[in-house]
């Protein structure tokens, strides 16, 4: 049953909340392009075009990631921090990444800048989302974490060494095929905003299952199936 909030939600949209939701579960759950989405749709019945589905996405995108990192459980006490380099109109900028030590992607931020007040305004994001001090974070060598530590987090433990960051490396890997299918950014805006709302959604939808028991894995591949036709229905993995 839907919720006053969640009718409003969709209210003035000739579609029903079913195919909207749908359709941006299959954009940001599997490596789609909107013109994909608009494809397999057709295939379906659905008569719609991909700018259709792109101001979906723009519109409801965040607000699903938002209430999917509502109801996950706590994360962790152990940071993992990364950034890499992202090339956007010639430019490079750099994508900061945090995940906890069960791969829980915590907080991303886009900069133009790796140094020292690019690694502050990071730990400031992310303390001010997560509204909890970790026990550890472990980065690589970059020299502005240990900076930015030293003012912001003065009393965690940070192990630098590469080896150890693997946890946080691995997480870009998802990024790096999305950007390829989108053929790269156009904007540091625009990676901003698809990557706040693509991290928690894939996430979600794609849990550790190396680790799941069989009955847990079925329960897991079930909730795929039943993506939320409104925001307050969201399935937990």
């Amino acid at each position: 049953m839907k919720t006053q909030a969640s009718a409003s939600l969709y209210k003035g949209f000739r579609f029903p909340s079913e195919i909207i939701g749908h359709c941006i579960w299959l954009y940001f759950r599997f490596s789609l392009s909107f013109r994909d989405v608009e494809e397999m749709m057709a295939e379906r019945g659905v008569v719609l075009t991909y700018e259709t589905i792109r101001q979906w996405c723009l519109k409801f995108g965040q607000t699903y990631a938002n209430e999917l990192k509502h109801r996950r459980p706590k994360t962790g006490d152990k940071w993992h921090l990364d950034e890499v380099c992202l090339k956007i109109n010639g430019k490079t900028h750099y994508l900061w990444r945090a995940v906890d030590q069960d791969g829980n992607v915590l907080d991303i931020l886009v900069q133009s800048r790796r140094k020292k007040q690019a690694a502050k305004r990071f730990f400031r994001k992310l303390l001010k989302g997560l509204q909890y001090v970790p026990r550890v974070i472990i980065t690589d060598k970059l020299k502005s974490y240990g900076a930015a530590k030293r003012e912001i987090l003065p009393g965690v433990e940070h192990r630098q060494h590469k080896g150890l960051n693997n946890r946080a490396e691995n997480s870009h890997q998802p990024t790096r095929l999305r950007e390829k299918k989108m053929r790269r950014f156009k904007s540091a805006k625009q990676a901003q905003r698809f990557l706040s709302a693509f991290d928690p959604i894939a996430g979600h939808f794609q849990p550790r299952r190396h680790r799941l028991t069989a009955g847990e894995l079925v329960n897991s591949l079930r909730s795929e199936q039943v993506w939320p036709s409104n925001v307050g229905n969201c399935p937990q993995s």
